[in-house]
């Protein structure tokens, strides 16, 4: 037997989850993925998704609803007659009529160990948090926001240093894995569904613009997990003086130091910089319009002298 299946995603995360399923016996039947959005070099060109493009090299139909108000697009996804659909990181809240219009319902792979991070970004959360762990969770959908029985789990450790570039990719290529997985056990009949706990729930709201800056009276460790977790996209940033005026400077990498100053006091030529309690060394920068930089390289066409109080 082999299922009829509806893809529902739209980044890059989606893309191998896609591409498995897709190498399976299984039939995808339609790919849903966001509408192309402007983009290029001056924002002026429509960029379909990275699961648009992909879909469209595999020879599957795509379809881009800017959502599922219209009868037509509701009806349009029941007539695909599908038994299910896998929704990875789509970036709509699915209606009762598509969470019901296949016959056995939604499946969502989630980058979280549900119930703590529900919601937008789970993956920059579990570091800002300082979480030893996170995973994938494949879970059958509701109404609700990540709130559904979770069928199948994956447990991803997260080293000290690793940012959330580092874990989106280890998440993106266990989430391929154990979506496959659940696919093939939902064909069979042996697809186990447990509801979630009432207790550790948290949820991961979307980063804002306004907490992306830098606080370095706060403790090291806290600082360092904010960078990382930040980092590469949307990137934590602090100001800094260039050329006699101050300029906004991303920070991708960080390191714990054992050393003390007053909060934002850079203590030495290595861009080690005093923090709450404890210090960080800054090790990987980007300057606006610029590449990133080891911070040697960076040092070289913008000195920061120890003494500098960086905002």
């Amino acid at each position: 037997m082999s299922l009829r299946i509806i893809f529902m995603g739209t980044p890059e995360f989606s893309v191998p989850t896609l591409s498995a399923l897709a190498q399976t016996g299984h039939k995808i039947v339609a790919v849903y993925s966001q509408p192309p959005r402007p983009g290029g070099r001056r924002g002026l060109e429509l960029q379909k998704s990275p699961v648009h493009q992909a879909a469209e090299l595999l020879g599957f139909p795509v379809l881009t609803p800017p959502n599922f108000k219209d009868a037509a697009d509701r009806q349009a996804f029941k007539d695909f007659d599908a038994d299910v659909a896998v929704v990875v990181a789509y970036g709509l809240l699915l209606p009762e009529a598509i969470l019901n219009g296949t016959r056995q319902g939604c499946y969502n792979g989630h980058a979280s160990l549900l119930p703590r991070w529900r919601g937008a970004a789970p993956i920059q959360r579990a570091i800002m948090a300082g979480d030893r762990e996170t995973g994938m969770m494949v879970m059958r959908m509701d109404k609700g926001l990540d709130t559904g029985p979770v069928a199948l789990t994956k447990i991803v450790a997260i080293a000290p240093d690793m940012t959330a570039g580092d874990l989106h990719d280890r998440l993106m290529l266990a989430g391929a894995g154990l979506m496959t997985e659940a696919m093939e056990k939902l064909d069979g009949g042996n697809l186990p569904l447990v509801p979630q706990s009432e207790n550790g729930v948290l949820y991961a709201a979307k980063i804002s613009k306004a907490e992306t800056r830098i606080d370095f009276t706060k403790p090291a460790v806290d600082v360092h997990n904010h960078v990382r977790g930040l980092s590469p996209f949307p990137g934590a940033w602090l100001e800094v003086e260039i050329g006699g005026k101050l300029e906004r400077v991303k920070v991708l990498q960080s390191a714990l130091a054992e050393r003390s100053g007053p909060a934002g006091t850079v203590l030495s030529d290595d861009l080690t910089v005093a923090c709450g309690e404890g210090a960080v060394q800054l090790t990987r920068l980007q300057k606006a319009g610029g590449k990133p930089l080891p911070a040697v390289e960076f040092l070289r066409g913008t000195p920061v002298a120890a003494g500098t109080r960086l905002a």
